[in-house]
């Protein structure tokens, strides 16, 4: 059953695709490829939490359809500043978390 997932494109190791939809002065819009909501989820949280992101919203109209769309709003800085700081944030906590797993 294991060699089942393996070869099953959902276990994969496939990085999340990010497109560019619409990009303002303080606010980007960014849809999402090959969408994982296991990192989604965390990501939008971690978004949140930065104190220049003003507003942030998920969509996705369809879950077998649509692709997943993320709109941040900042206001101080570069939007896309915000999402890099996120997404490193949130790389150093899975990271951190691996390496309390190690024996």
């Amino acid at each position: 059953m294991r060699e089942r997932f393996k070869t099953d494109a959902h276990w994969r190791n496939e990085n999340m695709k990010l497109k560019l939809v619409e990009k303002g002065k303080d606010y980007i819009h960014i849809e999402v490829s090959e969408p994982d909501e296991t990192l989604i989820q965390p990501f939008i949280h971690q978004l949140l939490r930065l104190g220049e992101v003003e507003e942030v919203k998920y969509h996705r109209e369809h879950p077998q359809i649509d692709l997943p769309e993320i709109y941040v709003k900042v206001s101080k800085g570069k939007p896309q500043n915000a999402l890099k700081k996120a997404a490193k944030a949130l790389s150093k906590q899975y990271r951190d978390a691996l390496e309390g797993l190690k024996i």
